[in-house]
């Protein structure tokens, strides 16, 4: 039973109980019924509205479900494994907030530093080692 109809309910109890709307315990049952009862039809509106967003917020997601399929084809990795220049260097790290991996190129490890297109972390890259390494290699 719905809460309009159990308040409806109490309505037809309070009229059959013939309540004397003249005295003071009639008037403040008949006005906490009123209130029961716009509780009852507010709620009822608010039910409605949410189901009415769910099914728009599922309609949303199925229309970016298909926007993601046409950018991104059927798979995404496989969209950023052939976005990749073969004849290129690519690093992959993962990142330490969202532990997705990132992929980049050269250039982004030359800058020091890489976005996380998932979460918006930076990463930055200490290369100062590297280049020690590769300064103290033996001559021949």
């Amino acid at each position: 039973m719905e809460i309009t109809e159990k308040v409806a309910y109490l309505k037809g109890l309070a009229e059959g109980m013939e309540l004397d709307t003249e005295k003071k315990e009639g008037k403040l049952l008949a006005a906490m019924i009123d209130v029961l009862e716009d509780i009852g039809l507010e709620l009822e509106d608010l039910h409605n509205e949410q189901e009415e967003l769910a099914d728009g917020l599922d309609a949303v997601s199925d229309d970016l479900e298909d926007v993601e399929d046409v950018v991104f084809g059927e798979d995404e990795d496989e969209y950023y494994e052939d976005d990749l220049d073969e004849d290129e260097d690519c690093y992959a790290t993962t990142c330490p907030t969202c532990e997705e991996t990132i992929y980049f190129d050269d250039s982004v490890l030359e800058d020091g530093a890489v976005v996380c297109p998932n979460c918006g972390e930076r990463l930055e890259f200490d290369l100062s080692s590297l280049d020690e390494e590769s300064d103290e290699t033996p001559e021949e």
